[in-house]
């Protein structure tokens, strides 16, 4: 099971991010204590070629983000103020999933501790998301010819509006967004797929939910590839979520996903979204058992 990992993750953030972004080098920590995960299973991704962002981002838009030349009303729209570091980092993200897509066709699944920049556009960045790293890497396998049909499975509770956006005009790549309809972003994209959940949604409920659709999903789209956004944000005790599922309702969320691919043998690479419950240990934990999830079930059907 491999895993991209990075300081620079950890850089200086603004301070009301900087405790979710604590998580990113935590969370390595974590996973090596409970024994989850061996040294030699973290790669440390170099930064993405620029070719490459322009398989899902407007050139304009890239070299305005890396040359430091964005636009006020673009920064505001992001939430991070411009840096070097802040670029850095996002360049590292996107090739740590790409790197991971690749080595998920050979090993089946694999993870970026770091990603889930689901709310980046093509052509601007929103909601401290810059770079949308899925999406880069969904176009680089297509590009590469290394899957032909993608499913972008997004069970972060906010919308993926930026990815739905890059692929709309895409068939090869089938979005799929369940996430809370009274939350950000509030004016929402079209998915190939949505399912808008009410408010205060539960375990039962969203359980049902999504055991339903996922074998439509697979069904109708019948991908060779897929990219889950497994934000921990779903959870009752997030700051920011507005749904309610318990770590046990979140940990049975991974386990549909990852056997859904696993029983199709289709490979998939993780991004671990957000999560901003108050207690820190709290994210970590469902982020934890979200790895302890996919070493239990792809080892059952290696």
């Amino acid at each position: 099971m491999k895993i991209a990992y990075d300081p620079i993750y950890t850089h200086p953030v603004p301070e009301n991010h900087r405790f979710p972004m604590e998580k990113y080098a935590l969370l390595q920590e974590q996973l090596l204590w409970e024994g989850i995960c061996q040294p030699t299973d973290f790669f440390t991704p170099e930064k993405v070629a620029m070719e490459d962002l322009y398989l899902a981002h407007m050139p304009t838009y890239v070299q305005d983000f890396v040359g430091l030349h964005l636009e006020e009303r673009t920064r505001i729209r992001i939430g991070f103020v411009q840096s070097q570091q802040l670029v850095d980092r996002e360049l590292t993200l996107v090739q740590g999933t790409i790197v991971g897509a690749e080595y998920a066709l050979s090993e089946r699944v694999a993870f970026n501790i770091a990603g889930g920049t689901h709310h980046a556009y093509s052509d601007r960045g929103e909601g401290f998301c810059m770079l949308n790293d899925q999406a880069v890497a969904a176009a680089y396998l297509l590009e590469r010819g290394k899957a032909r049909r993608i499913l972008i499975i997004d069970l972060d509770v906010h919308q993926g509006n930026g990815t739905a956006e890059i692929f709309a005009q895409r068939p090869e790549v089938f979005t799929f967004s369940m996430h809370a309809q009274g939350n950000y972003p509030f004016v929402k994209e079209q998915s190939d797929r949505d399912i808008a959940l009410p408010n205060g949604v539960g375990d039962a409920a969203y359980l049902a939910q999504l055991s339903a659709v996922l074998p439509n999903l697979f069904q109708q789209h019948q991908p060779d590839f897929v990219f889950y956004q497994s934000g921990v944000d779903v959870l009752e005790s997030d700051k920011f979520g507005k749904l309610s599922l318990s770590l046990a309702g979140c940990r049975e969320r991974d386990r549909l996903v990852f056997e859904a691919c696993a029983q199709r043998q289709v490979p998939v690479q993780c991004s671990m979204g957000g999560g901003y419950s108050p207690r820190l240990s709290t994210i970590l934990e469902a982020h934890t058992q979200t790895f302890k999830v996919a070493q239990e079930v792809f080892d059952i059907y290696s």
